[in-house]
C-alpha cells in the first residue's frame, strides 16, 4: 500500500477527485453512520462520548460558556479520530496523511479562532490587539502563519509516519507484529486527535480572553452611557 501518492480515482463532473477526498467522504459516512446507530441502538453511549468531548473541551478553555466551542471542536475531534483510525481497516488510507487534509483543518481552527475572538470582543476591539503598538504587528502576523503550519505539520507527519512504518513492517514481516504495529498506530491516532483538539480549544479561548484592561474599558463605557442616560431623563422630566 503506497501511502504517499494520492492517485487520481475518477473524475466528478470533470474534476479530478483523488483517493484521499474518497477516503475523507467514507470517514464522514462512517461517522454519520455511528451517530445514528448509537442513537437508535445506544443513546446512552453517545451521551457519554458527548461528555468526553464536552470535558476535553473544559480542560482546555477558560471560559463561562463552552456551548458557543462545542460544535467545532467536537466535530475536529471525532474527525481527526476517524481519520486516523480508519487507515487500520483494509486498503483504507488516513485522509489526514495528506498534508492538504491537514492544512484544511489548520485554515479553519485558525479562521474559527479569529471569528470567535471578533464576536466575543468586536471586530476593531479584537483587531487593536494585533497593532498594539504597531511595531508587533508582523510579529503576531508571523505567529498566525506559523500556528497554522504547526497545526497542519504536526498531524500530518504524525499519522503518514505511522502508516508508513505499518505499511513497510506489512511487507517485511506479514505475520503478527504487523497487528502491534497497527495497535500502536491507533493509539498516536487517538493522542492525535485529542492534541489538536486540546490546541484549537487553547487559540479559542486565548481569541475570546477578555482581559482586565478589556473589562474596565467596557465597564467606563457602560457608565458613560448610563450616565447620559440619566441626565437625558432628567432632563426631559
Amino acid at each position: 500500500m503506497n501511502v504517499i501518492q494520492h492517485p487520481i480515482v475518477f473524475n466528478l463532473l470533470g474534476i479530478p477527485v483523488r483517493d484521499t477526498v474518497l477516503f475523507t467522504w467514507i470517514t464522514m459516512a462512517i461517522i454519520v453512520g455511528i451517530v445514528l446507530l448509537l442513537k437508535l441502538l445506544r443513546p446512552n453511549l453517545l451521551e457519554m462520548i458527548l461528555e468526553m468531548i464536552i470535558g476535553v473541551v473544559d480542560d482546555a478553555m477558560d471560559v463561562d460558556d463552552l456551548h458557543p466551542y462545542i460544535p467545532l471542536l467536537g466535530s475536529l475531534m471525532v474527525f481527526v479520530l476517524v481519520s486516523n483510525l480508519i487507515s487500520a481497516l483494509p486498503i483504507m488510507k488516513s485522509p489526514t496523511a495528506d498534508i492538504n487534509t491537514t492544512i484544511a483543518l489548520a485554515l479553519i481552527v485558525v479562521f474559527s479562532v479569529h471569528i470567535y475572538g471578533m464576536r466575543k470582543k468586536g471586530v476593531w476591539s479584537y483587531l487593536k490587539q494585533f497593532a498594539s503598538p504597531i511595531l508587533l504587528f508582523p510579529i503576531e502576523l508571523i505567529g498566525q502563519i506559523s500556528r497554522t503550519l504547526s497545526l497542519s505539520m504536526r498531524l500530518f507527519g504524525n499519522v503518514l509516519s505511522g502508516d508508513m512504518i505499518v505499511a513497510i513492517v506489512f511487507s517485511i514481516i506479514p505475520a503478527f507484529l504487523p497487528v502491534a504495529m497497527i495497535a500502536l498506530g491507533m493509539i498516536t491516532g487517538i493522542l492525535q486527535a485529542y492534541v489538536i483538539t486540546t490546541l484549537a480549544a487553547l487559540f479559542i479561548s486565548s481569541a475570546v480572553e477578555i482581559n482586565e484592561e478589556d473589562l474596565r474599558i467596557k465597564e467606563e463605557k457602560a457608565s458613560r452611557k448610563n450616565l447620559k442616560k440619566i441626565r437625558k431623563e432628567l432632563a426631559n422630566g
